[in-house]
């Protein structure tokens, strides 16, 4: 299911503003409809609409309107009160962008939901998964729900429970849903307070001067404040104006722990870009940069446990557990753990892992990755692994999420956030510091002479800034390139040990992104079904970036052309032999074939990018994705 947004406020703003402006922060999450609840005066405003952000702005602004006559009606009438004057004495609310996963996308299925009886407004991200029995039981009670939605069972729950305590009704309730959701409530009859809880799903406080917010992403509220704090699961979350409480599972009262965001405001804007995608393709050089320069200090850190040097000489094997992007990065560490450490490397699909019965012990390390911190699969596999005794490292870019509470070890990326769904930055991260993990590694089992260990440790810093140099290079010839084969129904991508991952994650980002159906292969594979796809309509990308292979891939080639088929090629420095099987090259510097990986990529995410633009699609919110995964 793809992740949705939300966001709570309680403060001296204007709050409906603050909701709005914090769901255009959450775009990039994805969504099909939206909605904001918020007080004005005694009364509990609600807006929802389906479609764009624009749409719910439009129906802000007619219930403005139609409230403002409302309001002026009953001045007129001698009644002054609620309205405007009163919005200045209580500025709280809830909003909402959803991807329909129960009930279709209509304005009745959108958040935020309310009870029967016009008491408890709510907003959820992520999944109830008995709501049909809970369903069930409200109608034995007489309640009928008026959505298809779980997220309304959740509010006729907790509105069929409340007496009064918004905070009491939450914690005596949440044990009735099963699954796994964040959820933030108001009451009509407490006007001053928000309710939070979380199962398994990501929320976030942001604590402010005299204003507080709550949010399923930092994005949402950082140009208010960088002070944040992240409730356990099962904690119950009381936000007011002037304070933030947390309450545990025996209802005992404790602040929060507060940390500093590292991340800055002007990083959620698109500082002149076209789009964020195009923003955090052109960020990637300083991605890498940063993550490089950190991951020796927090790799030392590490060695305290999860990579102490008992640890990493007892290692009988590597697992991989990830998703997606963050899969196809592990297959680039499962190349640099084996080649440089000798270390046997599994990569495992995480939702695949945590139902094979998985065979770990104390001496097998399990790696996983997410960007997000927060990906369901992936938590799952980690907790198996810990069940089972074996010690997990987490690679992620979101410090406080629920991946980093789980783990053993935790090393960030320093990417940054990420607002495009489609990751570019992370990607380059993730196999940076997986390539400096496999350097520790293989120094530690002195599998590497140290003046090769020292090489590759300077090639990796230069990487940030050949991948700048490269992006200006290949750009427009690139662009040129999408253009021209924008109206192409099939793309096929092929390649060969380090140009495997690098195969599978571009045409994961031309899927994502412009909708054209894409198929990726190791290209000795091709011959064992996909070549009976290739026509002269049919062009075929090759990633060309391993020398003692080269050979074979160019065999590859030939093949592809006897069938007329158009070849693209993307290929290291010095392999000038593609010229003569390939229609179109993008050469990238010449490096090690590993850290090819980093550089290779590039090409691949701007001809994803061009082809989506020229066939007019929104890259930064492609339909049905979106940035976070949180239940199966």
């Amino acid at each position: 299911m793809a992740m949705c947004g939300i966001i709570g406020y309680v403060g001296w703003r204007r709050s409906a503003q603050v909701l709005m402006e914090g769901l255009e922060r959450l775009e990039y999450r994805g969504y099909d409809s939206a909605g904001l609840a918020w007080f004005e005066g005694d009364r509990v405003q609600r807006v929802r609409a389906v479609g764009n952000l624009a749409s719910l702005r439009t129906a802000l602004h007619d219930k403005r309107r139609l409230s403002s006559a409302a309001l002026a009606e009953r001045r007129l009438a001698g009644n002054p009160t609620g309205g405007a004057t009163a919005t200045l004495e209580r500025q709280l609310g809830i909003g909402h962008t959803r991807w329909a996963t129960h009930g279709a996308v209509t304005e009745r299925n959108a958040h935020p939901h309310v009870d029967a009886r016009g008491r408890v407004w709510i907003v959820l991200n992520g999944i109830i998964e008995n709501h049909l029995e809970l369903r069930a039981r409200l109608a034995r009670r007489g309640i009928a729900c008026d959505s298809e939605t779980d997220a309304e069972v959740v509010a006729q729950m907790l509105g069929l429970m409340y007496t009064g305590d918004l905070a009491q009704t939450v914690a005596e309730t949440m044990h009735l849903f099963q699954g796994q959701y964040a959820l933030v409530a108001m009451a009509s009859e407490e006007p001053d307070l928000l309710v939070a809880v979380r199962q398994g799903a990501p929320l976030t406080i942001g604590i402010g001067q005299g204003e507080q917010f709550i949010a399923s992403s930092i994005a949402a509220f950082l140009p208010h404040t960088r002070e944040v704090a992240v409730p356990q699961d099962g904690e119950i979350a009381v936000l007011r104006a002037d304070e933030v409480v947390l309450l545990d599972a025996a209802g005992e009262a404790h602040p929060p722990s507060v940390t500093s965001a590292g991340w800055d405001p002007e990083r959620i804007e698109k500082d002149g870009y076209e789009t964020f995608m195009l923003k955090e393709i052109h960020e990637q050089g300083a991605a890498v940069r940063a993550t490089v320069q950190s991951a020796m200090a927090q790799i030392q850190d590490a060695a305290r446990t999860v990579l102490s040097t008992q640890r990493i000489a007892a290692l009988e094997r590597v697992i991989v557990v990830a998703c997606g992007t963050s899969y196809h990065a592990g297959l680039a560490g499962k190349l640099a753990l084996e080649r440089w450490a000798r270390v046997p490397v599994e990569v495992d699909v995480a939702s695949e892992f945590r139902y094979r019965d998985p065979i770990l012990n104390q001496n097998t390390l399990v790696v996983a990755i997410t960007q997000s911190g927060e990906t369901a699969d992936t938590l799952a596999a980690m907790r198996l692994a810990r069940a089972h005794g074996a010690p997990v490292l987490v690679i992620t870019n979101a410090p406080g999420s629920q991946a980093t509470r789980d783990a053993d070890g935790v090393l960030f990326t320093q990417a940054g956030i990420e607002m495009g769904v489609a990751a570019t930055k992370t990607f380059v991260a993730q196999v940076a510091m997986l390539y400096m993990v496999a350097l520790q590694v293989a120094t530690v089992r002195r599998r590497l002479p140290s003046e090769m260990v020292g090489w590759l440790a300077e090639e990796l810093q230069s990487l940030g800034d050949r991948i700048d140099e490269l992006i200006a290079t290949v750009d427009e010839p690139v662009a040129t390139l999408a253009r021209d084969l924008a109206g192409s129904q099939f793309f096929l991508y092929l390649g060969r040990l380090t140009g495997l991952p690098v195969a599978l994650e571009g045409a994961l980002k031309l899927k994502e992104i412009s909708y054209v159906p894409t198929d990726a292969y190791a290209a000795g594979e091709m011959k064992h079904g996909p070549i009976a796809l290739l026509s002269p309509q049919t062009p075929v990308i090759c990633v060309a970036t391993e020398v003692n292979v080269l050979p074979k891939l160019l065999a590859n080639m030939a093949e592809v052309k006897a069938r007329h088929a158009q070849v693209l090629a993307v290929a290291a420095e010095g392999f000038t032999e593609v010229n003569e099987y390939a229609d179109h090259v993008v050469y990238v510097p010449r490096t090690d074939p590993l850290l090819e990986v980093l550089l290779a990529i590039v090409p691949l995410q701007l001809f994803a990018y061009h082809l989506a633009r020229a066939r007019s699609l929104s890259v930064d919110q492609p339909r049905n994705l979106a940035k976070t995964v949180t239940v199966e």
